[in-house]
């Protein structure tokens, strides 16, 4: 006889999926993921009302799951995309094929972020910056918003790391 003994029960905090191995959890969104994630959300919020700043970061931390972002990226974020949004939009409108006020919120708040960054976090690879980009694109927007993210940060790379991009390019 296989398996658990008669009468005994099964084990059943392992999904049997068949295979052989038990499913395993996706890794948990790292602290700086986290504060993209929720400054991705304050932007959204920020771009269809506009509203202040701060009204938006108090909201952001009420929620429960905030304490497991990293407070300091998530307020460069969300305050620093809001302080900059007039050159940030500069820069997504010289590779967007349309104006800033035309895109998704999704999307432009997620492209707004990967500029920031790019511009200000440089101790943050600039791969680094376009793949998480596209990855809150992913999650939050689109079917396919995520490529039009991708190719607008990859050739704002281009200009706002180029040395970076020329080494990587070697």
């Amino acid at each position: 006889m296989t398996g658990p003994a008669a009468g005994a029960p099964k084990d059943t905090a392992q999904p049997d999926i068949g295979g052989g191995s038990p499913a395993r959890k996706p890794p948990r969104p790292n602290p700086r993921r986290r504060s993209r994630e929720f400054a991705l959300q304050g932007l959204y919020q920020w771009l269809l009302t506009r509203e202040d700043a701060g009204v938006i970061d108090a909201l952001m931390r009420e929620d429960e799951e905030f304490r497991r972002c990293d407070p300091a990226h998530f307020d460069a974020l969300l305050h620093g995309s809001i302080r900059e949004a007039e050159a940030i939009d500069v820069v997504i409108g010289r590779y967007s094929d349309r104006l800033t006020r035309e895109l998704s919120p999704v999307e432009h708040g997620a492209m707004m972020i990967g500029v920031y960054e790019l511009m200000h976090c440089v101790d943050i690879p600039y791969r680094v910056v376009i793949n998480e980009g596209v990855e809150l694109a992913k999650t939050f927007g689109g079917t396919e918003g995520h490529r039009y993210v991708n190719g607008v940060l990859d050739k704002a790379a281009r200009e706002l790391r180029a040395v970076e991009v020329a080494a990587r390019s070697r």
